[in-house]
């Protein structure tokens, strides 16, 4: 079993029964909802577990995220698919054993997962966002690189870019994470180099590096 520490990808979170026979309804948390019809295997995560390195999902061209996530104390549980189908935007799961509103009404908040090596291989010019959680963003505009703040999580709700919620020194910077920004991301070295117009961040809130 995979450690519960940063260990998890986030496919579904579990709502509510639906049907009869112990299918439930969950809302979608992966950018690859195709990728249920090759999983048999899957991970239930208590209800109520928090994720220590996560973000939204979120589709932009050329660089696409994934949510992922990590459980609590709680041990997970491991569980069969027997089937699956999209329906009103999210997607009914069957497992096995689970065969009655009872059964299913137990696992209502609970989150379907896999472990991170079985996440979905990406593109070149593709990232997952819990890998650029906890990154350090700087900025390579200028002559000199300017630290901006650490990669806290990414916000989709402002518009058309994902925005990069970094922690800076004097408090929160909103970052669009466009390509045309981007310059490089080294998940080793937890750094992502962005060249941002100028005004963009508050030079106050940031540092040379």
């Amino acid at each position: 079993m995979p450690e519960p520490t940063e260990s998890w990808v986030w496919l579904a979170r579990i709502r509510k029964p639906q049907g009869r026979k112990g299918e439930v309804f969950a809302e979608i948390l992966t950018d690859f909802p195709d990728k249920f019809k090759e999983r048999r295997q899957l991970w239930l995560l208590p209800a109520g577990a928090s994720p220590t390195r996560a973000g939204d999902l979120s589709a932009f061209p050329t660089l696409r995220f994934a949510k992922d996530g990590a459980t609590n104390a709680q041990a997970p549980r491991q569980v069969e698919l027997l089937n699956h189908w999209l329906h009103k935007g999210g997607v009914v799961l069957h497992f096995a054993g689970v065969d009655s509103i009872t059964a299913a009404e137990a696992l209502k908040g609970m989150t379907v997962a896999i472990s991170r090596e079985e996440r979905a291989a990406l593109g070149e010019d593709e990232v997952y966002v819990g890998d650029l959680i906890g990154c350090v963003l700087v900025d390579v505009a200028g002559a000199e690189a300017v630290r901006v703040g650490e990669i806290e999580n990414v916000d989709r709700s402002g518009g058309a870019a994902p925005l990069l919620v970094v922690r800076g020194a004097k408090g929160e910077v909103l970052v669009p994470f466009t390509k045309s920004y981007l310059r490089t991301i080294d998940l080793a070295a937890k750094r992502v180099e962005m060249e941002l117009p100028e005004g963009l961040v508050d030079l106050s809130k940031a540092e040379e590096v």
